[in-house]
């Protein structure tokens, strides 16, 4: 059901669009937590390493992807808001050319690149060959990724954010079956795990598909919609390009991160990538917030409503900055109980390592949190290049982090690269957001 987030209480509106968000988020963890359980509980510490150790590279391309994504469903939310359903349509054909040549790219790239990257990594020869049968499979996936991530933000940029939660649940309850099967039962290893997550993301993919063509009449396509407009295609990639750098940015840092774990060992690769999935779950509000700014922000940016923006900027950052103290002391508290969920029988280095990070990490929590509301809110305004500085500066301070701090104090400089990185990014985006909101000469309380 389409959404008008352009009139209501913005907090109420805001609140309501991020739920349905993060039972999505949470899900979608599950979905890639069923594979790290399943091959650690299953294939061992040895297995879970060679996923481990690659993942932030499909991680890399899934950013890129999401960011791209959402970059051209921005424009779909501003006509929308604005009321202009030809806008939509033409928005829609669109995204749709552009996701399809994008996605070809992605997985071309991933393909002919392998052997370098895996060098790049520094994977462990002992589970190098797992590593590439995992990546390989994932690579053939991509196509259905792009589609799920642009077809599903299409439905939120138009106000609905529960039919996609419906199908990421479908596809991520069919992803843990297929898992099982192909681990367990035909012995594929690692590469059944790659596999089941491809066919499982496709079928997301069909039910999408299905759904909008029987449920959205305003995006019903006509041969015109498909006409070409030179301009208006770059209004969608003027917006797009920055974001999908932004995003791959986000994700080059977790992959730099990575890439010194590697270096020190199979046992170090396991801990970093339990720690690092418990901190995706416990964050996972934080980031259903900011993708509910993006909706509210393009929305009520197309119907020119800048007060109504201030308005959901704070009234989303007081409560964002509330769950982050709440999670901090949870995971602060618990994280080390979470650690065995991934591994049968883990070594007490390993739940050692991952709660030192998780201990380090929690206490920043509150400069992550803001860094979501006000990317995504310039982001949702159509300020690309921001984000994409903040993006920079995260990238750079998380690698001289995991490359220097990490030489001179092992793990521990790695734990502390994405708190550095943390608020870094969110000095700049919350400067930018202030400088940009003001430009417009709009009071917060003004009638």
């Amino acid at each position: 059901m389409m959404k008008d987030m352009t009139e209501g209480s913005p907090l109420k509106i805001i609140l309501w669009f991020s739920l349905p968000l993060l039972i999505g988020n949470i899900f979608q963890q599950i979905y890639s937590l069923s594979d790290i359980i399943i091959v650690g509980n299953y294939l061992g510490v040895h297995s879970l390493a060679a996923v481990g150790a690659m993942t932030p590279v499909f991680l890399v391309m899934v950013f890129t992807i999401t960011g791209f994504a959402n970059g051209l469903c921005i424009i779909t939310a501003q006509r929308f808001g604005a009321k202009d359903e030809r806008g939509v349509r033409k928005s829609f054909a669109v995204g749709l050319i552009l996701s399809f040549l994008f996605s070809f790219i992605c997985s071309f790239s991933l393909l002919h690149e392998m052997p370098s990257i895996l060098v790049e990594m520094q994977v462990p020869q002992e589970i190098l060959l797992e590593s590439e049968q995992f990546m390989r499979f994932l690579a053939y996936a991509l196509l259905a990724t792009v589609f799920y991530n642009y077809l599903s933000g299409v439905m939120r940029a138009l106000g609905d954010s529960k039919t996609p939660l419906y199908f990421l649940i479908f596809s991520c309850v069919l992803n843990i079956i297929l898992n099982l099967y192909f681990i367990t039962v035909l012995n594929m290893g690692v590469a059944g795990s790659g596999l089941g997550t491809g066919v499982a993301q496709s079928f997301s993919v069909f039910l999408c598909i299905i759904y909008m063509l029987w449920k959205f009449p305003i995006l019903k396509l006509k041969k015109e919609d498909f006409k070409w407009n030179g301009s208006f295609v770059m209004q969608h990639l003027k917006i797009a390009f920055p974001m999908a750098i932004q995003f791959s940015i986000l994700g080059l840092g977790v992959l730099i991160i990575q890439r010194s774990c590697n270096s020190f060992g199979p046992e170090t690769i396991a801990a970093f990538t339990a720690a690092l999935r418990i901190e995706q779950l416990g964050t996972l509000p934080m980031v259903s917030f900011g993708l509910a700014m993006t909706t509210f922000a393009a929305q009520n940016y197309g119907a020119k409503l800048i007060r109504r923006i201030r308005q959901g900027v704070l009234q989303c950052s007081l409560m964002s900055l509330i769950y982050s103290i709440i999670a901090a002391v949870v995971v602060y508290s618990l994280g080390s109980s979470l650690v065995s969920v991934f591994l049968s029988d883990p070594e007490p280095e390993v739940v050692q390592m991952a709660q030192t990070y998780l201990k380090i990490t929690t206490l920043f929590y509150c400069f992550l949190g803001q860094i979501f509301i006000f990317r995504q809110t310039l982001q949702g305004m159509g300020r690309a290049l921001l984000p994409l500085l903040a993006g920079i500066v995260e990238l750079v301070m998380r690698a001289f982090a995991a490359i220097f701090l990490a030489a001179g104090l092992g793990y521990i400089g790695i734990c502390y690269a994405s708190p550095i990185a943390w608020i870094g990014a969110a000095l700049v985006v919350s400067i930018g957001y202030f400088v940009v909101i003001r430009r417009y000469k709009i009071t917060l309380f003004q009638k």
